[in-house]
């Protein structure tokens, strides 16, 4: 009888970029000297996250555009606009949920994940988070990362309930709650949100701490969790080295 060979199945993606894709000038040497800032980005980095999304919105020929300057690998997070997080609070929200999709879909397929950041005082309420993640669901099947600012949502219900609608709960750092250590939710999706630490925004990451974060994605994409970390200390320029160092660790495993 012939033996069945079973090739391995390779392992989860692990995208390594920043929010935006502005690249500071010390970092220039680093990317392809032609082309766009977005296309010389996506010569380095698989992924990028568009967080314009959140204050004004693009028309799809904008999204069409972005997604045609970088190559099949490459892939966005996009973050829903505040009317939806903020203002309304995810309750009704049919129609610019609606809107909003209409628009990112003109990404394609490199339209990667969805990225829902919540008010620091908007507290965790099952009826209204199951009632919007039931209507995104309907809507939008792929990647969603969610990451609450309110103590209320780190607990077990919370937890059960984004598990049970597929969604990752973000791993931001600085860590603001306990429980907010480490991912949450879908175990599918680890989602890192990386702000600056201990200035949120302006500082960097020491080489130490790189490697921290080095050895927690490897853990998470052993366990079987796509993983998204995405560096938002951009204040002071220090997202892109910082996003260069960390994927340079992870290339030497």
């Amino acid at each position: 009888m012939a033996s069945t060979t079973h090739a391995a199945e390779p392992p989860p993606a692990l995208r390594i970029g920043t929010a935006g894709w502005s690249l500071p000038r010390q970092s220039w040497p680093a990317f392809p000297a032609e082309g766009t800032h977005l296309q010389r980005y996506a010569g380095v980095f698989g992924m990028a996250e568009i967080d314009t999304s959140f204050y004004r919105p693009h028309q799809p020929k904008t999204y069409a555009r972005w997604g045609e300057s970088t190559p099949d690998h490459f892939r966005f997070s996009v973050k829903l606009p505040r009317e939806i997080t903020h203002d309304r609070a995810l309750a009704d929200v049919e129609q610019p949920l609606a809107a909003f999709l209409g628009q990112v879909e003109a990404l394609g397929p490199r339209l990667g994940c969805l990225l829902v950041q919540l008010a620091p005082s908007l507290a965790f309420e099952a009826a209204t988070v199951d009632a919007f993640l039931n209507l995104l669901r309907r809507q939008y099947p792929g990647l969603v990362a969610l990451e609450p600012r309110h103590a209320s949502w780190f607990g077990r219900e919370a937890h059960a309930l984004l598990a049970a609608h597929r969604v990752g709960r973000v791993l931001a750092d600085p860590v603001r709650e306990a429980g907010g250590e480490s991912p949450g939710g879908w175990r599918g999706l680890a989602y890192l949100r990386l702000h600056g630490s201990p200035r949120t925004y302006y500082s960097g990451y020491s080489v130490d701490g790189l490697a921290d974060w080095a050895r927690l994605l490897r853990r998470y994409r052993d366990e079987g969790a796509e993983c998204w970390c995405v560096f938002d200390n951009t204040a002071a320029g220090h997202a892109v080295p910082d996003a260069l160092a960390l994927q340079a660790l992870l290339s030497k495993s």
